[in-house]
């Protein structure tokens, strides 16, 4: 099968289960477009942030990909934005495949096992952006930095960059445009304050032992919506909420050393992709919030890796691939009995949990095994050159 067909039939059944002339178990995932996204672009039209709304926890640059459906004012506000995601879909498998066949067939696969959530909720457009700035070095740093306004972990692709100038042109890049933000609209910084107070949500690494112990009855708190996703109220809470923030801080620990003791060769393209999957990995599982749409970046960055022949990445983007596919099960198939701490519910935030952390020591093991060898790898290969053309998981 060729790869455009593959990607033509995989996002013809996608959108059909998005607008749901297929319909899937589960809530309707359309739900975050239809309601909370059109409301805010409202809000957006009349110059400023919606700073008495809680849900909204996204840096400023967000606002854009919100307003984006305008763009498009022959269709509804939800059509028009899926429409967007779509073109952002195909804009990704086409950097891709222009760079490697084999790492196109992963997103093209990778995708649809995410679900409806894709096209969704606007992660794929911030995804784009992270393809990007990786696969483009001349741009990388003003692309990280446009990344990281629009939803922040962009930043972490910064990891295993060694040049001075990607480090400059990104904070200088940055630092404008939140200016702008912040000059021209009222409440571009009040994220700050919404996202710091979130708790456990119930997809959670964290939010393991919560449901174990609900399920057995030693744990009378209560789950429900709470600063724009379902999480645990009560007892323990705010301890397993610290505990993953402290986690978050081993894991960037354990990344400032391996860079410390990484010689990072200029020009050298691998440790900058396996560093960038790597680091988001790790900011993820150790996150207070794992939703299903943070897959979409995950899958994105070990496509990246996967453009480079000899990657050593290819059982964490195997492991990844499982865990994507268990993620539309237990969103938004299974979302309920998540809700609910029902043992079926347990068993699959255990099991895409448990492959999710096997991914990023995988990953980790590969950065570490590098630094230990005092070098990590091949320069990036000319632009437009093909890496490799083997089969689509190879």
């Amino acid at each position: 099968m060729k790869l455009s067909s593959a990607w033509s039939a995989t996002r013809i059944l996608l959108l059909l289960c998005t607008f749901r002339v297929i319909p899937l178990p589960g809530a309707d995932v359309t739900v975050d477009v239809t309601v909370i996204y059109q409301g805010w672009y409202g809000v957006f039209r009349t110059g400023t942030f919606p700073m008495d709304d809680v849900t909204w926890q996204y840096p400023p640059g967000a606002a854009l990909a919100i307003l984006a459906p305008g763009l498009l004012p022959f269709l509804s506000y939800t059509a028009a934005f899926i429409v967007l995601c779509l073109a952002a879909d195909a804009l990704v498998t086409g950097m891709l495949a222009r760079r490697s066949r084999r790492a196109a067939w992963y997103w093209v696969w990778a995708v649809p096992l995410v679900g409806p959530t894709a096209y969704a909720r606007y992660d794929i457009f911030v995804s784009a952006v992270a393809v990007a700035a990786l696969l483009l070095p001349r741009l990388r740093g003003p692309l990280i930095a446009f990344g990281a306004v629009l939803k922040i972990w962009p930043a972490l692709l910064l990891a295993g960059v060694r040049s001075k100038a990607v480090w400059l042109s990104t904070a200088v890049t940055g630092a404008l445009l939140l200016a702008v933000f912040a000059v021209t609209t009222p409440g571009s910084l009040a994220f700050l304050t919404f996202q710091r107070d979130r708790g456990t949500e119930v997809e959670s690494l964290g939010a393991l032992p919560l449901h174990f112990a609900r399920r057995f009855g030693w744990w009378d708190g209560e789950v429900k919506l709470n600063y724009g996703s379902i999480e645990f109220l009560g007892p323990w809470v705010d301890t397993i909420s610290t505990l993953s923030l402290g986690l978050t801080a081993v894991a960037f620990g354990w990344l400032l050393l391996w860079r410390l003791r990484t010689r990072i060769v200029a020009g050298d393209e691998r440790v900058v992709f396996d560093a960038a999957f790597a680091a988001v990995l790790l900011f993820t599982v150790t996150s207070r919030v794992i939703s299903p749409q943070y897959l979409v970046w995950l899958v994105a960055l070990a496509a990246v890796c996967l453009t480079l022949t000899d990657s050593k990445m290819v059982r964490a983007t195997r492991i990844l691939l499982v865990a994507t596919a268990f993620t539309q099960l237990e969103f938004p198939t299974y979302f309920s009995e998540i809700m609910g701490s029902e043992w079926i519910g347990i068993v699959l935030i255990v099991t895409r949990n448990g492959l999710l952390v096997w991914a990023t020591l995988s990953a980790c093991r590969v950065l570490w095994e590098a630094s230990k060898a005092g070098a990590t790898a091949a320069p990036e290969p000319a632009a437009g050159a093909r890496t490799e053309v083997g089969a689509p998981l190879g």
